[in-house]
């Protein structure tokens, strides 16, 4: 072989091992650009910008719009593109050849034609998103086995019709299905998917009974607007006149179960019982005292008649208390001034006494205390807590309930009143039938409840930062709330949130475990001692409660190592951190279309909030105005799920 010839192999395999060389580094995904650019070229758009090029790197430089990489750059492993205004139907032998494909999220476009056979191919696909579009026909009968790592699957708002196939119990993995506004036809199928924790089957033309499978789903949220489609018969009274089993099983239930229930019920009354006693008993040994060298007490009776039945305000106001009004005393001493000291502004007709008479019902015990519900006998609701642990002196006590009181915003929980004595200290405030948000987020999950939605959960975030803000401006801005979490956050009249239990942390003996560690920011030790900027980081966590639906601290039992206590800070971070995000939200939100970005951007508020560095946290003021940015959106714009959805107004 001559030299010439083995130069040229030379030549040509040096040559191949450059051309090797350059395409692993650069690493660009040749097949599925071709399979990207092959849908593009099948399915017209109306937005621009799309920068989608032959010449333009997928993954490198930026990248294309929508499209998620892996870490090498060798494959493509996440397509979102959310209201393209793409056209038609999916053209086949595109889509189907990303095989490393993890993530497909087209919603709120104008596909049409039937669902995409192509996306059966896709084999370590584990979320699609289908919704909002205008797909139709039946569901095809192909071996959706091939899907076995997929989680979540939308197809809502669409207009699929037949019935619901029965091979989705194949996806064995599934932990969310949303096939709702749809109009799938025909019996509910008996689903025995182990993982699924969010089903919505609503709005379609479903009949028959909801199978046994599926009844641990809310009947009205998972299956509303079925006008065929039955409850589940109930179970079969009991012979005997026994209380009704709280399963709706009819098997009845082992006796070890009974037992361990009975055991429950007697504790659950024991504590009621004992708080009433422990009430009553307070009541008596104060009406025993005001009894003690009174010796105008039958004027006094009269007094309070006459002042209600000219419709007065018992002694409004702290300062009336200060001048010697006619409050009752609920001491022998006359110098401790144990009054019930009520607020400017407050129009309540009650003292001590009446609200001891209340009937009181235990709302929860708390970091700082019992809350009770108490109805007075004019029927007016109030609630009251018992203080415990308080560390300071009356002095202090009253200047801080002083500055509190003259607080006066719309997300700010009104103090009404408090009372001070040596052995009880009490504050009263407004009573929110709603609950708290803890309550509404994490009460009774995957039983009969209605799901927080998308947009109350915006409204509830808003309004708090709105209430933070403003206390924060108080005391020349240097006041601070001291125990911000989910359980001192209600709901007003129009969805908002608003902050309770202003300012009690300063009070309190600094050697009272905090109940609210998952909320407490790191450089916080003595709860006393807490800041704006500990302010801030607590809010964040209750936007990671709000976005991910997870309780700030979880304890997960575990084997022979004992329980693993997990923080919800720390796994939001590990979880962003391997760039899985959306592995993050609270599935109840699954039901909600087109909020992604919205979430994403939400998420990205809350991860600035509860960085570790104090200083690098930004001011619950800009907090605010990142928050409503979120909310550029037209809500009119966007289908609701939810009839009768609150406006996004703000307050």
């Amino acid at each position: 072989m001559s030299g010439g010839t083995w130069a040229k192999k030379i030549f040509w395999v040096l040559l191949g091992a450059i051309f090797l060389f350059w395409r692993a580094a650069s690493a660009e995904p040749w097949e599925d650009k071709a399979a990207l650019l092959g849908f593009l070229a099948g399915v017209p758009h109306s937005r621009r910008g799309l920068n989608w090029g032959a010449g333009a790197p997928v993954c490198g430089g930026g990248g294309w719009t929508g499209v998620t990489c892996a870490a090498d750059g060798s494959r493509v492993v996440a397509l979102r593109l959310p209201g393209i205004g793409f056209n038609g139907p999916i053209p086949p032998n595109t889509l189907g050849r990303l095989s490393a494909l993890q993530i497909l999220s087209l919603r709120s476009n104008g596909l049409s034609g039937p669902f995409p056979a192509d996306l059966a191919r896709l084999g370590s696909l584990v979320e699609l998103h289908l919704q909002v579009n205008s797909f139709s026909g039946p569901l095809p009968s192909f071996d959706l086995a091939t899907w076995r790592n997929l989680t979540v699957l939308d197809l809502s708002f669409n207009s699929f019709s037949g019935p619901v196939p029965g091979s989705l119990s194949n996806l064995t993995s599934l932990a969310a299905l949303n096939l709702s506004n749809n109009s799938f036809s025909g019996a509910v199928p008996d689903l025995h998917l182990p993982h699924l924790q969010f089903l919505n089957l609503s709005d379609n033309h479903l009949n028959g009974t909801i199978p046994q499978s599926l009844r641990r789903f809310a009947a009205s949220g998972s299956f509303a607007g079925n006008d065929g489609l039955a409850a589940p018969p109930s179970p079969a009274p009991a012979p005997a006149p026994a209380s009704p089993s709280p399963s709706p099983a009819p098997a009845p239930l082992p006796s070890s179960r009974a037992k361990r229930n009975l055991g429950e019920s007697a504790i659950l009354g024991i504590v009621v019982g004992g708080c009433a006693a422990a009430f009553a008993l307070l009541a008596l040994l104060i009406l025993l005292c005001c009894g003690k060298g009174k010796g105008k007490g039958k004027g006094d009776e009269e007094g309070a008649a006459a002042a209600k039945a000219k419709g007065g305000t018992k002694k409004k106001g702290a300062a009336a208390a200060r001048r010697g009004s006619p409050e009752k005393t609920v001491s022998g001493s006359q110098d401790e001034k144990n009054r019930l000291v009520f607020f400017d502004g407050c129009n309540f007709v009650f003292d001590l006494e009446d609200l001891l008479r209340a009937s009181a019902e235990v709302l929860g015990k708390g970091t700082f205390g019992t809350a009770y519900k108490a109805v007075l006998e004019d029927a007016a609701t109030v609630v009251v807590k018992r203080l415990k642990e308080v560390g300071v002196g009356r002095k202090e006590f009253e200047q801080q309930m002083e500055m509190v009181g003259t607080i006066k915003h719309e997300n700010v929980a009104e103090l009404r009143a408090y009372y001070y004595s040596k052995d009880e200290k009490l504050i009263v405030s407004d009573f929110y039938s709603q609950g708290s948000v803890s309550c509404l987020l994490h009460a009774k999950r995957g039983e009969d409840r209605t799901p927080l939605d998308w947009e109350t959960r915006l409204k509830i975030a808003v309004g708090a930062a709105r209430g933070i803000t403003r206390i924060h401006a108080e005391n020349n801005g240097k006041f601070i709330h001291g125990n911000v979490k989910s359980s001192n956050v209600f709901v007003n009249a129009n969805r908002y949130g608003l902050i309770s239990d202003t300012g009690l942390a300063s009070l309190m003996n600094p050697m009272v475990v905090s109940r609210a560690a998952g909320y407490r920011a790191p450089e916080v030790v003595d709860t006393r001692k807490a800041s704006q900027a500990s302010d801030v980081y607590s809010f964040g966590v209750l936007l990671l409660e709000l976005l991910t639906g997870k309780s700030p601290i979880q304890v997960i039992g575990g084997g022979r190592g004992g329980d693993e206590v997990v923080h919800l800070v720390r796994w939001v971070q590990s979880v962003v951190r391997e760039e899985w995000t959306a592995e993050v939200f609270d599935l109840e939100l699954m039901r909600y279309p087109n909020i992604e970005e919205e979430m994403v951007e939400m998420l990205q508020i809350a991860m600035t909030c509860v960085v570790r560095m104090p200083e690098q946290r930004p001011k619950m003021a800009e907090v605010v105005r990142m928050i409503e940015d979120v909310r550029r959106f037209d809500s009119g714009n966007r289908p609701s799920v939810e009839a009768g959805s609150e406006s996004s107004t703000p307050v």
